[in-house]
């Protein structure tokens, strides 16, 4: 038996990276999972891998910056599987790396939209829909970011610090009602928004391992399989009195 055998999963962000990971990792414990993603052809991916390791996917296209699509993701899930058990809210961006007097209010809205707006838009409908169900769980991919500042990413560290603040009070109002909400805050991690980040940073003088891994206590980056690791089983029985916690997978980045 897995982790999550016999529940419904749904991962927003799952065409690539931390979200593809957690897709896949919920398929292999046992879950029926709804990918989501902005991009049909990476959450279309996503599906197949777990198809072709014998597990229960389907995609589902969604903008988590409008409510309507958010709303109409998770009816999908209860449509397509009876019920939602599980929640991994990833959809995340960058932005542009700038100081904050140099931030556009352009960028610093798009992040906000898509990193914060996003993420209470998941909360407030997986809860809706889980409080019918008598419970679940829920779990946020918030960053090291969301403990600690990174100049250049004012806009990314803010909308990070949201994400920790609304699982806590996610956790507080709801959890004498069965569900439990956590996040977890990775930090460098080999994916796509790291590459951007450090490319960004650098000028594209130099990679994403050279700058990140000296960063890390442990000596390297994680990759995204090191985080899908924790969101499953934050979502799992094993879990069962945890809730309202910001835990960390960053190779003791934040311990320095």
């Amino acid at each position: 038996m897995g982790l999550v055998s016999g529940k419904v999963a749904l991962v927003t962000g799952a065409g690539a990276g931390i979200g593809r990971a957690a897709a896949l990792k919920f398929a292999d414990e046992g879950a029926k999972v709804l990918a989501s993603d902005v991009n049909a052809d990476g959450g279309n991916e996503t599906v197949d891998l777990i198809k072709q390791k014998g597990g229960d996917a389907a995609f589902a296209r969604a903008d988590v910056t409008r409510a309507a699509d958010v709303e109409s993701l998770v009816a999908r899930a209860v449509a397509a599987y009876g019920r939602l058990d599980c929640a991994c809210n990833n959809a995340g961006i960058e932005g542009t790396v700038a100081p904050i007097a140099e931030q556009s209010e352009q960028d610093f809205d798009g992040v906000m939209s898509v990193n914060a707006k996003g993420t209470f838009l998941c909360l407030k409908y997986e809860i809706a829909s889980m409080l019918r169900n008598g419970g679940g769980a829920i779990v946020n991919i918030a960053s090291a970011a969301g403990l600690i500042g990174f100049p250049g990413l004012g806009a990314y560290v803010a909308s990070k610090h949201a994400i920790n603040g609304l699982t806590k009070n996610a956790a507080l109002e709801y959890s004498k009602l069965g569900i439990r909400v956590n996040a977890v805050c990775p930090g460098g991690i080999q994916t796509r928004i790291l590459d951007s980040v450090v490319a960004q940073a650098t000028k594209g003088r130099a990679s994403t391992r050279e700058v990140m891994d000296p960063l890390h206590p442990i000596g390297r980056i994680g990759n995204p399989d090191e985080v899908a690791e924790l969101i499953v089983w934050l979502c799992s029985a094993r879990a069962s009195f945890v809730t309202g916690a910001n835990i960390t997978v960053d190779g003791g980045y934040v311990a320095q």
